[in-house]
Formats: structure tokens, sequence, C-alpha cells
């Protein structure tokens, strides 16, 4: 029993202390992973504005500031665009389904909060340490569709009912290429608990991370997974120049928002989960000094950031796909590639010990 259960069986009891122990300390670690979470998806826009700036040769925001101080200019933009978006009116079309117009955004944003509660950010380190942590993340991930096509079906327009079955027959594509890709790092890790995927590639050096045997599902699950997201050059679900804005055509205000940060959140996400499945987690590239020296949540943080990078990177190169092109992808080249992989790492595991353990095998499945 810890000091904060002690504390609260002297108050309350034995009947009621430790149960409200556990609450208040479970509430404390969610806000603990909420609030820097959401900070994040401030800042990852500002962040997504400056570097498609810099490569567009633009400034970017660089107004708003924080009490006048010169180098820290445009860095209060999201404070400023998260203030008007409070101000403003949340409008409910006429014809629209109120109820379900209202709880849509919540729909999107919460599955894409609650992923996090399986997400170890060291080995210590995590809200629930399960023994099915990818499977839950992947049920999280599911569900959050379901806001988008609730969005679409209730809004009474045609444009975001397009938008909502666009983006309904995307997510169903690529969810079964990443599911796909991720089974081959099961596969290798024998596990399904995050934690011990990232101990799997525990070695010397990241000749041992799941990215050298699997690099070319690697490729599908992050390209999968900013299909899944909506990005560019895969948001055909809210194409300006075909259906005005798609499924959030008629939303405002933090409505809107609440859409905005569920999308950056789920970045936030598959980048971490990039990083945990095929980047090594919190593990240094080089197991000796200095990089060992660096704390595993500055090394996760930094392997985040870079896949991150990728997302800004893509849309501001990429045009956006056609629609046909974006199902041919994902049904006749990623489906296929990814099952084709798991049966050839299925047909190696099989292979005698003393083969498994030759070079560079032995790096792999140890």
């Amino acid at each position: 029993m810890d000091a904060l259960q002690q504390l609260f069986v002297q108050i309350f009891g034995h009947d009621w202390g430790i149960p409200l122990s556990l609450l208040i300390k479970n509430l404390l670690l969610i806000l603990a992973i909420v609030v820097p979470l959401l900070l994040a998806v401030a800042y990852l826009t500002f962040a997504e504005r400056k570097i498609i700036a810099y490569m567009q040769v633009r400034v970017g925001p660089n107004r708003v500031t924080f009490f006048g101080i010169s180098w820290l200019k445009g860095w209060a933009q999201p404070i400023a665009d998260a203030v008007k978006a409070v101000m403003k009116e949340i409008i409910v079309p006429t014809g629209a389904s109120k109820f379900l117009f209202i709880i849509a955004p919540i729909l999107s944003l919460a599955p894409a909060l609650a992923a996090w509660a399986v997400v170890p950010f060291s080995p210590e380190l995590v809200l629930s340490d399960i023994n099915a942590g990818l499977l839950y993340i992947l049920a999280m991930t599911s569900l959050g569709v379901y806001g988008v096509i609730i969005a679409g079906w209730a809004s009474n327009s045609k444009y975001a009912f397009l938008g909502a079955m666009r983006s309904a027959a995307q997510v169903v594509s690529y969810e079964l290429a990443m599911g796909f890709a991720l089974v081959c790092v099961l596969m290798m890790s024998a596990s399904l608990n995050l934690g011990d995927i990232v101990a799997g590639q525990q070695g010397d050096s990241f000749l041992n991370w799941y990215l050298i045997p699997l690099f070319p599902m690697f490729l599908v699950y992050f390209i999968s997974g900013v299909a899944e997201t909506n990005r560019a050059p895969f948001d055909v679900a809210e194409g300006e120049s075909e259906i005005v804005a798609g499924f959030h055509v008629d939303y405002s205000g933090m409505a809107f928002t609440v859409f905005f940060l569920a999308e950056y959140a789920n970045m936030i996400l598959v980048a971490t989960l990039a990083s945990i499945m095929f980047l090594g987690g919190w593990l240094p590239p080089i197991d000796m000094a200095p990089f060992n020296l660096v704390p595993g949540l500055v090394w996760l943080m930094l392997k985040i950031a870079f896949m991150l990078f990728f997302f800004l990177w893509f849309r501001a190169t990429f045009p956006r796909y056609r629609y046909d092109q974006i199902m041919r992808l994902g049904w006749k080249i990623f489906i296929p590639m990814t099952l084709v992989w798991i049966v050839l790492l299925g047909a190696v595991m099989q292979l005698p010990e003393s083969v498994q353990r030759s070079f560079p095998l032995n790096l792999w499945f140890g």
C-alpha cells in the first residue's frame, strides 16, 4: 500500500479509501498524458505551418507572441487560434440531426485519446500495461471512423455525405494493410504487449530494430497511417477542390476544432506506434556512451518528431491522389504485399534454429 492509499484509508476507511485513491491516481495519470498530448497537438499545427512555409520560401506565422519577446514571434499562434475557436458560434444546419451532429466530433476525438492508455513511454511509464495492448489500439483507432460517418450523415448535405463515404471506404481499405503489417511485428516479437515488442528490439545497435528486416512493412504501415488519418495526399474525404470540405463542411467553432484535434492526435499516435514497433521505442540507436546516457523518453520523443516531419513533408510535396488511385494502392498493392511478407516471414521462422542463428538471422530471431 503506497502513501496515497494509506492517507485515503485513514480518512475514508478501508472500504472507500483504496477505490478513491486508485481513482485519484488514475485521473492524475490520465491528465499527465492528455495535457501534454493536447499541447503537442497545438504546437504540431504551428510546426506544420512554419515547416511548410520554409519549404515554400515563406515566413509562416510570425505575429502573435508571448509578452512581446522578439525571438518568440509566432509561438502564441496556437493559443490565439484556440481562443478564436472557443469564441465562435456552433451553427447546426436546419435539416441536420442535432444530437448526432454534436456527438460526431466527440466520437472522433474520444478513441484518439483513449488509445494512449496502453502506450508505453518507457519500461515503467505506462498507464495500463496490458498484454493485448496492440489489439486495444487497433480497436480504438478503428472506432474513429464512426465519428466521420455520423458527421457526414447528420449534416444532411450531399458534400458531407460523399466525404463520409470516401473516408469509410478508405479507412476499411488501409486498416487491413496496417493490421497485416503489424502481424509481422507480432510474429517476430511473439507478443501483443507494446513493452515486450520494444524489449524484443534490444541489442547493441539499431540493427536489432524491426525496421531492418521489416522495412517494406514499415513503409506499408506508415503510408497506411497517413491514409488512415486522412492526411495529404490521401485527404479525399475533405477534398476542397471537389467536395468543398467533405464531412466537416457544416461544422464551425469548437465542433470543427474537435475534429482538428482528433486528426492531429491520430497523427501523433501513428508516429508513436511506428517508433515503438519498428524504431526501437525508447532504445538508443547504439548501446554505448554517449547515446545510452540520454533518457529513453527523450529518444522516443525524437523518433516521434522525426516521423511527424514526414507527415508535414508529404503535405508540402505530393498532390492529392484520385479516389480510384487510393483504392488501387490499398487493395491491389499493399494488402497482397503484406500477405506475401507474412508467408515469407512464417517460412523463415520455421527454419531450423541453427539456420536462424546464422548471420544475419541471429539479429532478428535471436
